[in-house]
């Protein structure tokens, strides 16, 4: 069928922290058609070496100085971490610079995605609510773990220490607010088979029928 209508679009934001199994969860999206948009790799892409800085990049270094890129045209994380680290309002300046740039692209692909005639989305961003995108979504999705397990999974998918992963995780939104702010939330304190069996009955008891019903099936 092709899409001709502004509903047939389904958007499903989903959030999670590291450890949680996100990338697992969008495989199976994906798998079941879903165009995932990854808001992290498109923030990668956003401030990657370039011949022409984006947008996004040009108003870091506007806000930050010429130290925000590195010689190679690219983000300069380092020296834009240590000076967000200690300045909250830094902080808040760069995630609000941040946010628009990826939001605007994330709007883009849906738009492009649609007219090739897709309709389901998966939009992949840690900062959901934070961002406020969640009210552009038909539904919001949380993927949530035991610490302890999440810890677990990070020191041995990452090779790092236990502390530096505990120190991410604390750096994080935290698990319970997701839960009360997201439509619905999946736990993966189990195994790998099994979230993948809880994700496809999310699917096809909440996304699945609303899919049918916008597309006129």
């Amino acid at each position: 069928m092709t899409n001709n209508k502004k509903n047939d679009i389904f958007v499903l934001g989903l959030c999670g922290g590291s450890g949680s199994g996100k990338t697992t969860v969008n495989s199976v999206f994906a798998s079941l058609g879903a165009v995932v948009l990854d808001c992290d790799l498109i923030y990668s892409e956003l401030v990657a070496p370039s011949d022409k800085k984006s947008a996004c990049l040009s108003e870091i270094e506007k806000e930050f100085g010429k130290d925000a890129v590195s010689h190679d045209g690219s983000l300069n994380r380092q020296y834009v971490s240590s000076v967000v680290f200690s300045d909250s309002g830094k902080r808040d300046i760069l995630n609000k610079i941040t946010h628009k740039y990826i939001l605007d692209e994330v709007r883009l692909r849906i738009k492009e995605s649609f007219a090739e005639g897709k309709s389901f989305f998966v939009v992949d961003a840690p900062v959901l609510f934070e961002s406020g995108f969640d009210r552009e979504c038909h539904m919001t999705l949380a993927v949530t773990a035991d610490k302890a397990l999440r810890i677990s999974r990070i020191t041995e998918r990452d090779g790092i220490s236990r502390e530096r992963a505990e120190k991410r995780i604390s750096a994080q939104t935290d698990d319970e607010y997701l839960k009360k702010r997201a439509s619905f939330y999946i736990d993966n304190s189990g195994s790998l088979e099994e979230l993948e069996e809880k994700t496809i009955r999310f699917y096809e008891e909440h996304i699945n029928p609303k899919i049918t019903k916008d597309n006129g099936d």
